[in-house]
């Protein structure tokens, strides 16, 4: 059970033997000092602060007020986790009013809550706490006195066991209240302090913790594949190759041989096309030297003329370096396949802590980032990264693709 509004909504036995109720009187009775604490507090820093306003001190005085506000409104962000421990309440936002040394409304409400309503309300609840306890002793208390428990007027050995069977009911019934009036409290509390703005915004930062897990997971993933197939399928292939070579110098001339042959053509093709594979899933030179020296690779394999225009001071993080990669590889395959262009241009560069790369064609345009499967995956590759994928590509040309992807 995560917390006490779970607990008190599960099984009753599992719940009564669980420390929650135990955990809700510690939160309910400790409301009472502290809130009878912060009231005299409060009191007196404003009868103070009020009688001494006109020689000027006052206003010091005065000036205290958010910085109590602040110190109990930190005190309950605490003592909620007795009552909601696996969701804690952050921090409030750096808001102006807060830079300037005032407390936000939120916490000066909980102060006024915690000062004049919370702790009378639970101050009764402890003093009803004091009923059942009675009921309980009744069997010890009337030996020496007679008990009287709410005009209930005990006086005989039966009736003080009696009085046992109520205080166990009466005691398990304000286990109950005690804990959902503890959940109810903590629950307004923490509406106060963590406001659904302030959840939402954690939980984007959530999101895009998670996503960057995601892509740093792909990441580990690729290099596993990519090492199986280098020093795995690749070095089975050659050991092949090379034993189909030999075979070839030992065969006499005839379909045997032809067969050989052709076995080892195969197997070359192959250990080809696995190369080709392993530099597709992730190319050495952009794991060793960088970006500029792979987008110059892809260039040099390009059918199209390509200028590059590449403004690039140092290594970027590996998920960014092989965004951009797949990005210019991608777009260049689809300039020599659909653009009919003359020629292509590359640019890189970097601006306020973002990679900016851009690919220029001279083809014909009409170019449909949903036609083909190329695009949508660099989008959701850059996505993962809070990336930007634009398309401009008007009928008649010129096409340009852009990709903005934080370097942070």
């Amino acid at each position: 059970m995560s917390d006490a509004w779970t607990a008190v909504r599960g099984r009753p036995a599992r719940f009564l033997a669980s420390a929650w109720p135990w955990r809700s009187l510690a939160y309910v009775g400790g409301t009472v000092p502290i809130g009878l604490v912060w009231l005299i507090l409060l009191l007196v820093v404003l009868s103070v602060g009020v009688a001494t306003i006109v020689v000027v001190a006052g206003l010091f005085v005065l000036a205290g007020v958010p910085t109590l506000a602040r110190l109990a409104a930190a005190g309950e962000r605490r003592r909620l986790r007795l009552i909601f421990p696996g969701r804690p309440v952050g921090r409030p936002s750096p808001l102006r009013d807060r830079d300037q040394g005032r407390a936000s409304w939120p916490e000066a409400g909980v102060t006024v809550l915690l000062a004049t309503v919370f702790w009378v309300v639970d101050a009764v609840v402890v003093v009803m706490l004091s009923a059942p306890v009675v009921l309980l002793l009744a069997p010890v208390l009337i030996r020496y006195d007679v008990v009287d428990v709410a005009g209930w007027r005990i006086d005989s050995t039966g009736e003080a066991w009696a009085a046992v069977a109520a205080g166990l009911g009466t005691l398990v019934l304000l286990a109950y209240a005690v804990t959902a009036l503890a959940c109810g409290q903590a629950a307004l509390v923490r509406h106060l302090l963590d406001p659904p703005e302030a959840r939402l915004a954690e939980a984007v930062q959530q999101l895009r913790r998670s996503r960057s897990g995601l892509v740093d997971a792909f990441e580990t993933e690729r290099r596993r594949i990519e090492r199986d197939l280098h020093d795995g399928v690749q070095q089975r292939l050659v050991a092949l190759t090379m034993t189909l070579g030999s075979a070839e110098l030992d065969l006499p001339d005839g379909p045997g041989l032809d067969l050989v042959r052709e076995a080892h053509h195969q197997a070359e093709q192959a250990l080809a096309d696995l190369r080709t594979t392993i530099r597709g899933i992730h190319p050495q030179v952009l794991t060793d030297h960088g970006l500029a020296a792979a987008v110059h690779e892809i260039a040099g394999r390009s059918p199209v003329p390509v200028h590059l225009d590449l403004a690039l001071n140092g290594r970027l993080p590996p998920a960014v370096e092989a965004a951009a990669y797949f990005f210019v590889s991608e777009n260049l395959t689809n300039v020599a396949r659909h653009a009919r262009a003359r020629s292509a241009q590359v640019h890189a560069w970097t601006d306020d802590d973002a990679l900016i790369v851009s690919v220029v064609d001279d083809g014909v345009g009409g170019a449909d980032p949903q036609a083909g499967t190329g695009l949508a995956g660099l989008r959701a590759r850059l996505d993962a990264l809070d990336g930007d994928l634009r398309i401009t590509s008007p009928d008649g040309g010129p096409t340009q693709v852009r990709m903005t992807c934080p370097i942070r």
